[in-house]
């Protein structure tokens, strides 16, 4: 396959589409217990088997929190209906699918991602899940295995399903889209989104066309279980169809199967139409209508969401968008917010932001990383002492002075760490000429020298400065 990733011959058009479990302590349309990873069809009940003469109750938990979804993702919260969506599958002991069809609860709305592209967001309904089927032996497909075991716990657990407009053009976008998605499952607390459990699983429709050209016919790659995943399906689909039509054959429509150990999709079935599933109006549910009070009273209880995290942070930081979204990602915007309130250098803070402060950051100070930073800050400590420093702060607490004392750590002169430099410069004529000639690289190798030298006490920053200085005299 010739590698022909989006280049200006050709556009590429993505969809996605997000089915999300909610965290109800119930299925949508019985009691049974809403729980992953309890014995296989222990959780299940005649109503969500679907035997004859069951009647189905609808979950007020469900609903409420598919409002807030909705509402968080801009959405106008309208009366809805359920259809009975009619496939045939073991997976689907009923042989149909309660979900919603053209009057879904959540239409018309928008996800923003950190970089502030927006993706609109045509609907977000609510729909029962499937049980699980696994297929043993040939590799996990049901064309090759030796037999299959169905798993009902997981039908009728409730669904919301996200569905974007077709306004993403390339695999970062789509991955971005994915993450910023459930950072607002998460903060709404409407599930879990545990991709690797099967609470978030995502179709990504995937078609390519000529700049100014109608779309393609469209391919979709089904239960990407993984942000990688998906963007590797993408740009995969993506020269697929680009070598197909540049080969002079066609496109088509059809359902495929993205398999991770070859990096390739392959064709599942062809594709379904609204026409296939025979929709009709569910007879055993009324419509639902919340009215203006409940919507308001869900709307007054949402949370502070990530895009409005990311302008705070950086109206009171002044940090750039690439640092705002990985401390509102990690979840410590609000720790680094408190530090800078008491008193800390906010583009210190940014720095020890990272993943190893996530980990402990619940046990850490405001005042204490404050402190630290301004230690840092003033050239007191290192950055490497820092995170020595801030390890031990997250470890144990205390005085960030008093640790850095108590570990040996002060910042070198300056005059001691040019010795230093001058005598690397001496033993090493030839690595400083590629310095002087512009290979940014070999910098790394005389602050490590330095580092080295000083047991770690020297400023990387100021090894780099005197070097620079030595390159132009």
């Amino acid at each position: 396959m010739s590698d022909t990733a989006m280049t200006t011959d050709w556009e590429l058009v993505v969809g996605l589409e997000v089915h999300c479990e909610l965290a109800t302590a119930t299925k949508i349309f019985c009691g049974c217990r809403n729980q992953f990873g309890d014995e296989p069809n222990t959780n299940i009940c005649p109503v969500c088997l679907g035997l004859p003469g069951s009647l189905p109750v609808l979950n007020h938990q469900a609903v409420e929190l598919a409002m807030r979804l909705g509402l968080a993702l801009g959405c106008t919260v309208e009366p809805s209906i359920f259809h009975r969506k009619n496939y045939f599958y073991p997976d689907m002991p009923k042989d149909y699918q309660v979900s919603q069809y053209d009057q879904p609860i959540n239409v018309e709305g928008f996800l923003e991602l950190p970089d502030g592209y927006r993706v609109g967001i045509e609907r977000a309904h609510l729909e029962e899940d499937t049980g699980k089927s696994t297929h043993v032996g040939g590799g996990g497909r049901i064309h090759d295995a030796g037999y299959s075991l169905v798993d009902y716990n997981r039908a009728g657990v409730p669904l919301v399903e996200i569905v974007s407009r077709p306004e993403i053009h390339s695999a970062e976008h789509a991955k971005a889209y994915v993450n910023e998605l459930r950072a607002i499952l998460l903060a709404t607390e409407a599930s879990d989104a545990k991709m690797e459990e099967g609470s978030m699983r995502v179709d990504a429709n995937v078609s390519v066309n000529r700049p100014g050209d109608p779309w393609g016919t469209r391919a979709e790659i089904k239960n990407l279980n993984s942000t990688r995943s998906l963007g590797r399906a993408i740009e995969y689909e993506m020269r697929r169809q680009i070598d197909l039509l540049e080969s002079g054959e066609r496109i088509i429509q059809e359902t495929r199967h993205w398999n991770e150990e070859d990096g390739r999709t392959h064709t599942l079935r062809s594709k379904e139409e609204a026409f296939d599933y025979r929709y009709f109006p569910e007879p055993d549910l009324v419509p639902v209508a919340p009215g203006a009070e409940w919507i308001g009273a869900v709307r007054d209880a949402l949370p502070v969401l990530p895009a409005q995290r990311r302008v705070r942070l950086a109206e009171q930081t002044g940090a750039l968008p690439a640092e705002v979204a990985m401390v509102v990602e990690r979840d410590l915007d609000g720790l680094v917010l408190d530090a800078v309130a008491a008193g800390g250098v906010a583009a210190r803070l940014l720095v020890h932001a990272d993943n190893n402060l996530a980990e402990g950051a619940g046990k850490l100070d405001a005042a204490g990383f404050a402190s630290l930073s301004k230690l840092e800050a003033d050239g007191a400590i290192t950055a490497t002492q820092a995170k020595a420093v801030l390890q031990e702060l997250v470890a144990s607490g205390g005085d960030p002075a008093t640790i850095a004392t108590a570990m040996g750590f002060e910042a070198m002169d300056d005059s001691a760490v040019a010795a230093i430099v001058d005598q690397l410069i001496a033993d090493n004529a030839d690595a400083f000429q590629r310095f002087k000639d512009g290979d940014q690289k070999v910098t790394g190798f005389f602050v490590g020298g330095v580092m080295k030298a000083t047991q770690g006490k020297a400023d990387g920053k100021v090894v780099t400065r005197l070097l620079q200085e030595r390159a132009t005299a």
